[in-house]
């Protein structure tokens, strides 16, 4: 890109610049992402630009990959129902040490490194997230998994005060319970529980696809736009399937308590982020309610 094309590009990300300074962006970070350095560095500086030009990101993570390679390394199976880790005690040990000491501790040293500022929120007087036992609806009534749970409580005061200092809070899908114990938490829910709690401006899901395809077998198929209906008679037609629909209940659930906008993006491509947000064409599939 020659500079005239870069200062054209400025200009057309000037009124996005404008539309959300001060606004909050909560970003879901998973998938295949979180094992590319490249992917990761990438994604990650999109974030410490956004705050840079006003904007108030908040960072939400999992790490189911680095989960199952650390129970292997320990002789562990996962063991997974429909798409929901089973965790026992020795897994949910595993989970909160590579969750925090590795893959948290990772993503706020990497944004330092891009001169960016984040926080680890987790534990001790920097937790933000609780929550209670969650169990699996089944047709025969409900499943137990163990440690997993849903957030039913957000500090959105902590996580404002760091924003507004111009601080990225980095956020493990974990949450603790009335009892003090640690809960594994899907990380997909703890995200939209965060930017419901903090009322976000958008959701952004950056995944291993490249937003809801027609046909997910061709990537020129992907639909830029939806709303509540379209997505359930997509639904009904088997088009939006399997774990994706989770995704997207969660999504239209989240737009009905006061997020502004949902979106899925391929966190594989370069700069996603960056295109979703600031350029007209974006980059991946914009959920809304209307």
């Amino acid at each position: 890109m020659n500079a005239l094309h870069k200062a054209e590009a400025l200009v057309e990300a000037l009124d996005y610049f404008r539309a959300f300074r001060k606004k909050i962006v909560v970003v879901k970070l998973g998938g295949s992402i979180m094992d590319d350095s490249s992917c990761l560095t990438s994604t990650l500086a999109d974030l410490v630009l956004m705050e840079t030009a006003g904007m108030f990101p908040v960072l939400v993570h999992g790490g189911g990959k680095a989960i199952d390679q650390a129970m292997a390394k320990q002789g562990l199976q996962p063991k997974k129902i429909a798409g929901r880790r089973i965790t026992d005690d020795d897994t949910l040990a595993i989970v909160k040490d590579v969750l925090t000491n590795d893959t948290n501790a990772d993503i706020v040293r990497r944004i330092r490194n891009l001169g960016g500022r984040a926080i680890p929120l987790h534990t001790g007087a920097m937790q933000v997230l609780w929550g209670k036992k969650w169990l699996l609806p089944t047709e025969n009534g409900f499943t137990d998994l163990g440690h997993v749970g849903i957030v039913d409580k957000v500090d959105n005061n902590l996580i404002s005060d760091f924003i507004s200092a111009g601080v990225i809070p980095v956020i493990p899908s974990l949450a603790i319970d009335d009892k003090n114990s640690w809960l594994n938490v899907n990380a997909d829910t703890a995200a939209c529980a965060v930017a419901m709690s903090l009322k976000a401006e958008k959701l952004v899901f950056l995944s291993d696809t490249p937003g809801i395809l027609r046909d997910r077998k061709d990537p020129s198929s992907l639909i830029t736009s939806l709303n509540q209906k379209d997505c359930q008679e997509l639904i009904k037609q088997g088009i939006i399937d399997s774990g994706m629909i989770p995704k997207v209940e969660a999504c239209l659930d989240s737009l009905q308590k006061g997020v502004g906008k949902t979106h899925m993006i391929d966190g594989r491509q370069k700069h996603s982020l960056l295109l979703e947000i600031f350029t007209k064409q974006g980059t991946g599939t914009e959920i809304t309610l209307n």
